[in-house]
């Protein structure tokens, strides 16, 4: 199966997930050992590399209808057939149906793309990479090592990518910011849970200086 992102719909093989939201340009480790997963990645390897993560849902035991296009950039092969792969983000998507469910999914997704930008975001993208460096220094300080913060994308959207990418445990907030269609509102929201975060981080910090 061929896929081309020049095309508005088709199929695509769909790899559900818990806790786990993936962004355009992040990188996504997998450990693959279920036999029909193994399956999938082999028909994955010998098309074009490209498959679907979906955020699962386990109360309500489906997955979400928004998620992520993962390429494929690395394999090492295991004994029993298991398989480690590096994948990256690539693009968004929406389930509009599934064509198949077993031995694994595969859906009819619609490719996803931002509002086209009505105002220049310097400015939200200035205050959000400030905050993601005050973060990372009071958690730098609370953890008592250093936590390197690397170069951040200029473009807004590729950053608001990268910070949403960011949030590790908080996987239904990532879900909210996936299924946004507006850069200017991802990135307020998250410039919202930095500011959140900082605030609860400079607490912990006055408390254990107070402490130590």
């Amino acid at each position: 199966m061929s896929l081309s992102f020049s095309l508005a719909v088709q199929e695509l093989p769909l790899f559900p997930l818990p806790d786990v939201v993936l962004f355009p340009g992040r990188p996504l480790p997998l450990h693959i050992f279920e036999p029909r997963y193994r399956m999938m990645m082999n028909t994955v390897l010998d098309t074009d590399c490209r498959f679907g993560v979906l955020l699962w849902d386990g109360e309500a035991r489906q997955p979400a209808r928004v998620g992520c296009c993962a390429e494929i950039t690395q394999v090492d092969r295991l004994p029993d057939h298991r398989m480690n792969v590096m994948t990256v983000g690539v693009k968004r998507f929406r389930v509009l149906e599934y064509t198949r469910q077993k031995p694994y999914r595969v859906g009819l997704v619609q490719w996803l793309e931002d509002e086209p930008l009505e105002s220049d975001l310097s400015a939200l993208s200035f205050e959000a990479k400030k905050l993601l460096a005050d973060v990372v220094r009071l958690s730098s300080k609370l953890m008592e090592k250093p936590i390197p913060l690397p170069t951040l994308p200029e473009d807004p959207l590729e950053l608001s990518y990268w910070i949403g990418g960011s949030f590790y445990g908080a996987a239904e907030e990532q879900q909210a910011l996936l299924e946004l269609q507006n850069t200017s509102q991802r990135l307020q929201r998250e410039i919202d849970i930095l500011q959140t975060t900082l605030k609860h981080l400079a607490a912990r910090t006055v408390l254990k200086d107070t402490l130590s």
